[in-house]
């Protein structure tokens, strides 16, 4: 739990760096990609990485604008990169307006009643949960698997 705007900044840009490093990793002709027929694509998460703020955002009290139609998955990566950075770059601008003493105050959330810096940090487990998924179906679909947490195997045979 977060009981600072401050703590939560300082790892949300880490975190959604990361989550960009990942996206950009996307290409058209893979977003269809899944593990198994009937799961995830990798355009289905991203897009979700893309829009699943608004609804976290939302049970904290940001005013945020949707980057598009959570159901509508773009046939563009270009595109869940751009709604991926507006949405983070929101979410940052938003919560920089909170007091600490608002992110230790409890909010009604789908869950029940919840400190707001448990909210966000639930906001971030989720993205790294997601992002997780995408990595994997990255290197399945033989695409670029960017370091995110460290350096992937790829990156550290480079660094040799």
């Amino acid at each position: 739990m977060y009981r600072t705007v401050q703590d939560f900044l300082g790892e949300w840009a880490s975190a959604s760096a990361g989550t960009i490093r990942v996206l950009e990793s996307l290409t058209d002709d893979k977003l269809d990609q899944v593990i198994v027929e009937g799961h995830n694509s990798l355009g289905w998460l991203g897009w979700h990485l893309a829009t699943c703020p608004m609804f976290f955002g939302g049970q904290v009290g940001l005013t945020l604008t949707p980057v598009g139609n959570p159901k509508e998955i773009p046939a563009h990566a270009a595109v869940i990169v751009e709604a991926y950075k507006n949405i983070a770059a929101s979410i940052a601008s938003e919560v920089e307006k909170l007091t600490d003493e608002q992110m230790v105050e409890s909010v009604q959330t789908f869950v029940g009643l919840m400190p707001r810096g448990a909210m966000l940090r639930s906001l971030i487990d989720h993205q790294t949960h997601h992002r997780g998924q995408m990595t994997v179906l990255l290197r399945q679909a033989g695409l670029r698997v960017p370091g995110v947490i460290g350096p992937t195997r790829e990156e550290q045979a480079q660094m040799k």
